[in-house]
């Protein structure tokens, strides 16, 4: 009994592990490549695909040409040679004022409640929080 238990045994591992092991069908020919994916195109499908194509070209260039056409009209030469100054739109804030005995309260310019501005240097540029989002209004520390 143990004798065939052990031969079924071997027999069924050595069926397992031949159905394990990779089967080369032939190791000296290479494995077949799929062939690239072709379109197939008459001659006359063809000739209408280059003629859209060149159609495209020209549109184009006439849409650079037209432009640059419009551009040449719109601006005089003697004002594209000059350079426009740049403009400066900086905007002056209010400076709030320190609140005597109080070292990092400032008073709003807006309204004269005290803010909170102990860890924000002199200088920046602070939102006032009393005023609503919609309403808001910048100063300076000082």
């Amino acid at each position: 009994m143990t004798t065939r238990f052990s031969t079924g045994f071997i027999a069924l591992s050595s069926v397992l592990m031949a159905s394990c092991y990779p089967y080369v069908e032939n190791p000296q020919k290479p494995a077949a490549q799929p062939d690239p994916v072709k379109t197939v195109t008459s001659p006359d499908q063809q000739k209408i695909k280059d003629e859209r194509d060149r159609l495209k070209k020209r549109e184009a260039l006439a849409k650079k040409e037209e432009l640059r056409n419009t551009t040449e009209r719109s601006a005089p030469r003697e004002l594209e040679s000059t350079p426009k100054p740049p403009v400066q739109t900086k905007r002056e804030y209010d400076v709030a004022s320190k609140v005597p005995g109080k070292e990092g309260f400032v008073l709003s310019p807006y309204n004269n409640k005290m803010i909170d501005v102990r860890d924000i240097p002199p200088g920046t540029l602070v939102s006032d929080p009393t005023f609503p989002p919609s309403e808001k209004k910048y100063f300076r520390v000082p």
